[in-house]
């Protein structure tokens, strides 16, 4: 087989993806599940998306059978993890989940596996890096931007993006119209990070971590968007899975 051929064939593979699912369910039959948008945005962008469960003793084993990464959103994460105390208004925490997620964004980190972070994914990477998080958005910031409407449905908001950051140059411009869905936000940044986008109330909207564009981390939800006809949102993804191919 020619070199020509054998780097064609590379760059065409459909790269594996780690997609995190949601925590454990134990309402009836216990079971694990994602959102299908996740999933269908990873095979739209060209990945064979395989799902990562919470509960495994060694995470960075299953780094070793994909390319690419993605931290999926769903419930909160225990503020006693950054050092905060609870509220009312968290929910669906779970002590495995985290345990989980934390320990895979670090070895993801170390070994530079292109990830896309995402919602509670960019807040778990945050987190990972030694950073806090708001509990309850609402109590900081107020309700001038509509971050999240319910539990049961998004809503979206203007996001500004700093001008000559790497999210700006993919997406295309320094405004972006976002799928918002969460009550908690990034407080004090993890060491490294950069914020790279902001809501009109100042909440943090996306980090970058200088050196490595092997890593996205949003606080939308890109995967909600993804067929809308400007295309920007699935350059997240697509992003993703060519950096998983190289």
């Amino acid at each position: 087989m020619s070199r020509e051929r054998t780097l064609r064939d590379v760059s065409l593979r459909r790269p594996l993806i780690g997609v995190t699912t949601y925590h454990r369910d134990r309402a009836g039959r216990e079971r694990f599940h994602v959102p299908a948008a996740y999933v269908d945005a990873v095979r739209a962008a060209g990945g064979l998306p395989v799902l990562l469960p919470p509960g495994d003793a060694r995470p960075a084993e299953l780094l070793d059978a994909v390319a690419g990464l993605v931290l999926c959103g769903g419930g909160d994460i225990d503020p006693l993890r950054f050092g905060a105390t609870g509220h009312e208004a968290v929910y669906a925490t779970c002590e495995e989940r985290d345990a989980f997620e934390l320990d895979l964004a670090a070895e993801a980190l170390a070994r530079r596996t292109p990830t896309l972070a995402i919602c509670r994914g960019m807040q778990i990477l945050n987190v990972a890096l030694g950073g806090a998080l708001h509990v309850h958005l609402p109590d900081v910031v107020g309700e001038a931007v509509a971050h999240r409407v319910s539990r049961e449905r998004f809503t979206y908001h203007p996001v500004r993006l700093a001008g000559g950051s790497e999210l700006a140059a993919l997406l295309g411009g320094e405004r972006v119209r976002v799928a918002s869905w969460h009550h908690q936000a990034v407080e004090r940044l993890g060491t490294g990070l950069e914020p790279v986008a902001w809501a009109d109330d100042g909440t943090i909207e996306a980090v970058e971590l200088a050196g490595r564009p092997e890593l996205r981390a949003v606080q939308w939800h890109p995967e909600l968007q993804y067929g809308e006809p400007d295309g920007r949102q699935r350059r997240l993804f697509e992003d993703l899975i060519a950096r998983a191919r190289s």
